[in-house]
């Protein structure tokens, strides 16, 4: 185990959800350029937030300002082919002890770093911080943690770019085994008391390396006591509750974890980064590049109630793009890929899938009118004909139900050698408000030209010469609404398109 030459510290976030980065990604690569050495060891990379700089920790180069064996912080800048430029130790950010970036700010004025530079041959453990003016990073200054006294050999810091949170790991109150995680945040000025983060992520091995997500909400960190590939093992935990309440920690899995150490895993942009001594002796910076998922796509379509009142209408969902699998998630509390046994109504859909991405849709379930009186005829010249619709439906079939009736006793008519027939027409709007028509009155009026065109539609072919079709009258009517859409026996009657023969 190469702990010994690595030190527990990692940079802030980046813009990236936690579930969507492991969708899919390519190959583990060492990283490009002459970063990564055959006579020295890389690691802890820390990237600037465009990636467009990168720190990272050198140990076993004779450049080093405290031996071979010191611990350094070296930089590199990225070129246009996506590889890094040689390196270069920075001087005012090392001294004779181990040296290592442990966060940047979000502005990158601000940068945060291992040890606490007091110049003392027994320096107290701790952690600094150092700012850049302009011209370069300033002499790093200690900062205080209440109540932080670490008495072991190996301890490591990670401060977000808020600034406002350090996960540390050491061996404190509390400590289930070699180092556990602990939390200190910041308030009024001033850093809390390190708070032991709870037996989810700590186990009796080690934790290290920690990681938080830009969203506060993930961790990522490093362990040999949760099992997996080999020696240490990258996973990661998804915050429940409180600082000390974290989900089961998850393995990143064996493309990313070798049998040897992995740690310190962060991510920048589209990319993600980690150590590893998986290929040689010492370790090397490695790197992927993480796969946008497709985005999840939803269609659905409704199958009506058979009845009046009936609960046997159903929707059925297709997913036709996203990662796979999905959760669901209805209004009416189904679990299930499809909905079934529904009365009318609107039913919607949440689906999640294996991305973390969320999608809606939202499908209506209609049913046959409500039962009204039949065709009523009063003589040979007068037919009647009534048909109350659903929110925003605006056409019928001329030939189904009562109006394939009313249509057919006016052929009848004809037949007996009725020379013209008038049709008036009289549509209803109710007073819930529509998104779909803008206006009430428009929906009104497209129910009315609806009807007209279909009757126009159906008698021209024998009776063109002798059916007159007029639009009487289009209004919105009913009781005012009172953001209660679901009470249909309240709209309803006022929904309707009404025919009379003359």
């Amino acid at each position: 185990m190469k702990k010994t030459t690595l030190l527990c510290a990692i940079v802030a976030s980046f813009s990236m959800t936690a579930n969507a980065q492991f969708w899919d990604y390519s190959e583990p690569a060492k990283l490009k350029g002459t970063i990564n050495t055959v006579e020295s060891e890389e690691s802890i990379p820390v990237f600037s937030k465009d990636s467009s700089i990168l720190y990272f920790v050198r140990t076993f180069d004779k450049a080093n300002k405290g031996d071979a064996n010191d611990q350094d912080v070296w930089m590199s800048i990225r070129q246009d082919d996506g590889s890094y430029s040689e390196s270069k130790r920075i001087k005012a950010l090392n001294n004779k002890f181990n040296n290592a970036v442990v966060g940047l700010s979000i502005n990158g004025s601000s940068m945060y770093l291992f040890n606490a530079y007091d110049g003392k041959k027994d320096q107290t453990k701790g952690i600094a911080f150092s700012k850049n003016n302009g011209g370069g990073w300033s002499k790093p200054e200690p900062m205080v943690i209440d109540g932080l006294d670490i008495d072991g050999d190996f301890y490591g810091f990670h401060v977000n770019e808020q600034e406002n949170v350090i996960i540390i790991s050491y061996e404190g109150p509390g400590t289930k085994g070699k180092e556990d995680l602990y939390v200190s945040t910041k308030s009024g000025g001033k850093w809390s008391a390190p708070v032991h983060m709870g037996s989810a992520i700590n186990s009796a091995g080690y934790e290290i390396s920690p990681f938080l997500s830009k969203s506060q909400d993930t961790l990522f960190f490093s362990s040999n006591g949760f099992g997996g590939e080999g020696d240490a093992d990258i996973f990661y935990s998804v915050k429940q509750g409180g600082w000390s309440d974290w989900s089961k920690p998850i393995n990143l899995g064996s493309r990313i974890n070798s049998p040897k150490f992995d740690a310190y895993f962060s991510y920048s942009g589209n990319y993600g980064y980690w150590s590893s001594n998986r290929g040689e002796e010492r370790s090397d910076i490695y790197m992927i590049e993480i796969f946008t998922p497709p985005p999840l796509v939803l269609e659905c379509s409704a199958v009506a109630a058979t009845i009046y009142k009936g609960s046997d209408g159903s929707v059925d969902l297709v997913v036709t793009s996203g990662a796979p699998p999905y959760s669901y998630s209805w209004s009416n509390g189904s679990n299930s890929e499809d909905a079934l046994a529904l009365v009318t109504g609107d039913y919607t859909v949440t689906v999640t899938d294996a991305a973390g991405q969320v999608s809606t849709s939202t499908c209506f379930v209609d049913q046959p009118p409500m039962p009204i009186d039949p065709v009523v005829v009063l003589d040979y010249e007068n037919y009647k004909f009534k048909h109350n619709f659903g929110y925003n439906k605006n056409k019928l079939s001329v030939s189904r139900g009562d109006l394939r009736r009313f249509v057919r006793s006016i052929e009848k008519d004809f037949k007996k050698g009725r020379a013209m027939v008038t049709i008036k027409i009289i549509s209803s709007a109710s007073q819930v408000p529509t998104k779909t028509f803008g206006t009430n009155k428009k929906l009104a009026d497209v129910r009315a030209e609806n009807m007209k065109y279909d009757l126009m539609n159906h008698f021209k072919k024998k009776y063109a010469d002798k059916i007159n079709i007029v639009v009487v009258n289009t209004l919105v009517d009913g009781p005012a609404y009172e953001e209660d859409a679901t009470n249909k026996s309240k709209y309803v009657p006022f929904q309707y398109v009404s025919l009379e023969t003359e």
